[in-house]
């Protein structure tokens, strides 16, 4: 136990460590060169966490390692649950039909087909192929570590999906520009994308939260593009709840069919997830001042940061040999899919509402 008298001033100390390194992460992330390249505070903490991993471990106590693990996963939970505070139905219901439709296809279809290709095409195992279709369907790094107690997955697999993330998330940042100012925005007839249209495509499709913001503010923050944008991308985030809940059925069932007619299977339901989606129907309601909703996804932030800097102190790079590039081909393959197929998506759903 982490708490047990034995491990209590060990596991405190690792926690107290942690927060230190996500303080780090959550002010460099602050830099003006780092925030240009739009890369969050959990970011930056997974990439101190693996150098930490990879050189400086051996230097620190052992007596650590129960606090690090403490704050990958039980303060990873709690964070989650309070990332529901950052969503509201009424700006789901603000984008209407077609944006909640856009979200629930591109989720669902992304998820399926980076699952598939990860473990059917390129050999991948099921916890890295889920764990890297999840960080691209729903929600880019914090969507892996929603999933990864879901999977019981290792550390080292979700420093895998969230690299992906990373990636191809960056990459998105600065080809929607272009693309809609160089083709979208001009064209005429299919290709053409008017910027509600184009808010919803990248809502739709980018990975994180933050590049949604960077790959939509063409026009600035605050214009209906925009808007629109982030509202889509809060939607496929809220989404995260039921697709986990599903996941944990859909291991259970497969469990049992694999155990044989006498096995005894424990349901996996991820309780953190049905309490997010309470978080957000509380947030719904308005109940609080802004201030303080505001200083929750502040906290939030940082405990997210906390349980991403964990995840990044147990990944060694020695777990990485033999995985090769069948992550990258399959996180290829899901992002072709976003930027083409959602495009195809965005535009038959907006054109039937």
């Amino acid at each position: 136990m982490a708490f047990s008298p034995k491990n209590r001033k060990g596991t405190i100390s690792g926690i107290v460590f942690v927060a230190l390194v996500a303080a780090s992460a959550t002010w460099i992330a602050g830099l003006g060169p780092v925030k240009a390249l739009g890369l969050s505070p959990l970011v930056v903490g997974i990439v101190i966490g693996i150098f930490y991993a990879n050189t400086l471990h051996n230097r620190f106590p052992p007596a650590w390692e129960t606090g690090i693990t403490f704050s990958a996963k039980k303060i990873l939970r709690f964070a989650i649950v309070f990332y529901g505070f950052r969503i509201t139905f009424q700006q789901i219901a603000h984008v209407g039909l077609e944006g909640f439709l856009v979200s629930l296809t591109m989720l669902v279809s992304t998820f399926i087909l980076g699952s598939w290709l990860g473990i059917k095409r390129f050999g991948l195992d099921r916890d890295t192929a889920m764990l890297t279709a999840s960080g691209a369907s729903v929600c880019g790094a914090a969507a892996v570590l929603a999933t990864e107690p879901v999977l019981k997955a290792e550390e080292y697999k979700a420093a895998i999906a969230v690299s992906m993330v990373v990636l191809f998330g960056t990459v998105s940042m600065f080809l929607y520009p272009v693309l809609y100012a160089a083709i979208f925005q001009h064209a005429h007839g299919f290709l053409h994308l008017s910027p509600e249209q184009y808010g919803i495509y990248v809502g739709g499709t980018v990975h994180e939260v933050a590049q949604v913001v960077a790959a939509a503010g063409i026009n600035g923050p605050g214009t209906e593009m925009a808007n629109n944008a982030v509202i889509v991308k809060m939607t496929r985030v809220l989404l995260i709840a039921p697709m986990l809940i599903l996941l944990g059925l859909y291991l259970s069932r497969k469990a049992a069919r694999e155990g044989g007619a006498g096995a005894e299977v424990k349901l996996v339901i991820p309780w953190f997830a049905v309490y997010f989606l309470g978080m957000a129907a509380f947030n719904s309601f308005d109940l609080l001042p802004h201030r303080v909703v505001g200083t929750i996804n502040a906290v939030d932030t940082f405990l997210l940061t906390m349980a991403m800097s964990a995840l990044g102190m147990g990944t060694r790079f020695a777990k990485f040999k033999g995985v090769g590039l069948a992550p990258l081909y399959t996180a290829l393959g899901m992002y072709l899919w976003l930027v083409i197929g959602g495009f195809v998506v965005v535009k038959v759903i907006t054109g039937i509402f």
